[in-house]
């Protein structure tokens, strides 16, 4: 019986704390997107033309001469 007085006030104050946490959540936006994220990481990442730049081998000028 002593463990009630205990436990009770423990069980309060732990659902207390865990409400306090979800209207927290909820105030800050927590839950307002769930499907962008997993669904972004399929999507393509934007390059900026000075990226492509950078990552294109330029071919060497060839020494022989073109006929058309």
């Amino acid at each position: 019986m002593e463990t009630l007085f205990i436990l009770i006030p423990l069980g309060l104050t732990l659902l207390g704390l865990a409400i306090w946490a979800f209207i927290w959540a909820v105030n800050h936006n927590q839950f307002d997107d769930f499907d962008s994220p997993a669904q972004n990481i399929i999507f393509d990442d934007r390059v900026t033309e000075e990226e492509r730049r950078k990552n294109t081998i330029e071919t060497p000028q060839s020494d022989t001469p073109k006929h058309d």
